[in-house]
């Protein structure tokens, strides 16, 4: 029988060229919805090209989106998953932190959004 489990791992980090208005904070506004897609297309493809990218199942996202500093900036907390087969131990935090940090030009771009380099924290 195989031993295959889902994991999972969250990556937070905070853009800042994305003002947080009430739309945000609205799951089901039009700028909610669009605002998740891209950041969500855009994460899944910087982790598809990472070491984790063979069990890499793809990202979710719980809390998405919340406030930071007055507003003017918006905090993203992704929940991502990852299948863990005994035979190929691939999810390493700190690789896969470096990876992300490699892959946004040291945490400052994604996408047309800019990042907090000081903001990416990955925990699982």
């Amino acid at each position: 029988p195989s031993l295959v489990r889902e994991e999972h791992f969250t990556v937070n980090f905070t853009v800042t060229n994305l003002l947080y208005t009430s739309a945000l904070g609205n799951p089901n506004s039009k700028k909610f919805i669009a605002t998740k897609k891209a950041l969500t297309y855009l994460l899944d493809r910087v982790l598809k090209n990472s070491s984790i990218s063979p069990a890499y199942t793809g990202c979710t996202n719980a809390s998405f989106l919340r406030s930071k500093k007055n507003r003017d900036e918006t905090g993203v907390d992704a929940i991502c998953s990852y299948r863990d087969e005994p035979s190929n131990p691939t999810f390493n935090r700190v690789r896969v932190y470096h990876e992300l940090s490699n892959m946004t030009n040291g945490i400052t771009k994604l996408g047309h959004y800019s990042l907090n380099s000081q903001s990416l924290y990955i925990q699982g």
